[in-house]
């Protein structure tokens, strides 16, 4: 099933790419409807509030972090932790982006309007979540993103058990990697944008790429197949 393509946005957007270097915040304003959304991730922009309650704000950081499918490292710890639980697609939604949001994370950003944004992208067929489980199915981790073609831009993670959010990450590259398979070039082209590579985001191998570089991987990835739709939900 493909993606609702929602009505086109009003708004202009900053350019990512004529922006100076040392900026990350682009610009200030605009709304949080799907076609707004869909256009700043295309243009190199992820929308996130200046502060938890005040106006949405364009991001563009340079370096940018991305994944690339073939590059996750997988620690003997993390391989053992992947016996433990399981992991479910699109089951769950709404819960994971309200414990990603939970008020009490520090650097807590993600606010009603941005929960009910995102919502309504995942019921237009753009926003996906990664639930990671235990073996009696409670909801103990798990991550959502946007999906534009051969881009995933990763919003936030969650995780109430060890290794739980990293479980889900392992589960998205591997539904990733299945729709991958079935092209020419296999994995080239797909990445997984994380915005900031953090120190916990380089020990699963997300390293950092300039913004010209982030810009020109995602012109090549946004005209592949998107993964969630090649392999079903």
């Amino acid at each position: 099933m493909s993606p609702v393509e929602p009505e086109a946005t009003p708004w202009e957007l900053p350019n990512a790419a004529s922006a100076d270097p040392d900026d990350e915040l682009l610009g200030i304003g605009a709304d949080l409807a799907p076609g707004t959304l869909l256009a700043a991730y295309r243009s190199g922009l992820f929308p996130m509030p200046v502060d938890r309650d005040g106006p949405v704000g364009w991001w563009s950081p340079n370096p940018r972090g991305v994944l690339r499918l073939d590059g996750l490292h997988i620690s003997r710890s993390l391989g053992r932790s992947l016996r433990h639980f399981t992991t479910t697609i699109d089951t769950a939604f709404d819960d994971v982006v309200l414990a990603c949001g939970d008020p009490s994370r520090p650097h807590g950003w993600i606010n009603d309007a941005i929960r009910d944004a995102y919502g309504e992208l995942h019921r237009l067929g753009w926003a996906h979540s990664v639930e990671t489980r235990t073996v009696s199915g409670d909801l103990v981790g798990g991550l959502y993103g946007i999906e534009i073609g051969g881009l995933f831009a990763g919003e936030s993670m969650f995780s109430h058990a060890t290794d739980a959010s990293k479980v889900a990450l392992v589960a998205l590259v591997e539904r990733l990697s299945g729709a991958a398979g079935r092209e020419p070039g296999a994995l080239a082209g797909r990445l997984i944008d994380v915005q900031w590579a953090t120190e916990h985001l380089k020990t699963l191998g997300v390293v950092e790429i300039s913004r010209p570089r982030y810009l020109k991987a995602l012109r090549t990835a946004l005209l592949l197949a998107p993964g969630f739709s090649a392999t079903g939900n």
